[in-house]
């Protein structure tokens, strides 16, 4: 597998930035699964720099940004030259106020990600778990490392759909119902809410009981008031299915949910396409079904 790799400056300017956690946590995981990275110009610099990754046959130097290195990533992750230019996805770690956060080419690698049902990592908690998954879909043993991002029952889950997307969590949510439940509390905005909440209490759950606290509808300020969740600690899950084929009125609502995320790198972890979910969702059963022996 091969994964684009980019990150704000903020995020790879001193020792203990984001990038060297994710590295130095995910290293051994990287090196199992023979993993790609093909790092833009000061991203590859940096992992160099910090001595990571040595000798690692899959880490890849890219342009610099500035010379089209991230524009060259949105092109592979579409695809190019019959497979042989594909990225299977990008872990892009974002520092929410750096102006080149908003750039064209950063909007678009996620949007292409999103579109091509590609895992779009923006966080160090998000590409800790997306190398665990891949982990265990490849028949390792699970990373005791990894544990803190599986103690789904000490977790807040947010569950939140575009109007396109909600029959894929609805059929999400059915297909992985007892997974979702071990979660502590589970979070939605307006009427995927109630539609979660109503295909619960079909599948047995307590009917005086609210499967999912619902909060305002997104054009309302759910979105919003998710996102102070997330920025509290209260929130370390979040699976938002997202169409990116339509114009939303509540727009700044649903960048400011991806900017709260992205603050909390470590502790947030953000699914935005129902493919990648899905492979979660599996692996974390797995997982589960594995420790419990």
């Amino acid at each position: 597998m091969r994964l684009g790799l980019a990150a704000n400056r903020l995020h790879h300017e001193g020792d203990d930035a984001a990038l060297f956690r994710w590295l130095r946590t995910s290293e051994r995981g990287i090196r199992e699964l023979d993993l790609g990275l093909h790092a833009v110009g000061r991203t590859f610099d940096a992992i160099e720099r910090a001595g990571l990754l040595a000798g690692h046959a899959g880490l890849k130097r890219y342009p610099y940004g500035r010379e089209g290195g991230l524009m060259k990533l949105v092109a592979e992750v579409v695809g190019m030259e019959g497979g042989a230019r594909t990225l299977d996805g990008a872990i892009y770690l974002i520092d929410p106020v750096d102006p080149s956060s908003i750039f064209p080419e950063a909007i678009a690698l996620k949007r292409q990600c999103v579109i091509h049902g590609k895992p779009f990592l923006s966080t160090v908690a998000s590409a800790r778990d997306w190398v665990e998954l891949e982990r265990i879909h490849a028949g390792l043993a699970p990373d005791p490392g990894a544990d803190d991002l599986h103690d789904f029952e000490q977790h807040t889950l947010a569950l939140i759909a575009h109007d396109a997307m909600k029959p894929q969590m609805l059929a999400f949510a059915s297909e992985h119902f007892a997974l979702l439940s071990r979660f502590a509390h589970r979070v939605g905005t307006g009427t995927t809410g109630q539609r979660l909440n109503e295909l619960a209490w079909s599948q047995g759950w307590p009917s005086d009981q609210p499967w999912v606290h619902r909060y305002e509808s997104g054009p309302m300020g759910g979105d919003a008031q998710i996102a102070d969740r997330v920025l509290e600690g209260r929130c370390q899950r979040a699976i938002f299915f997202e169409d990116p084929h339509v114009a939303r009125q509540h727009e700044a609502d649903i960048q400011l949910l991806e900017r709260a995320v992205t603050t909390v790198s470590d502790l947030a972890v953000c699914t935005t396409a129902p493919g990648v979910a899905r492979r979660w969702a599996e692996a974390a059963a797995r997982r589960a079904q594995v420790a419990a022996r």
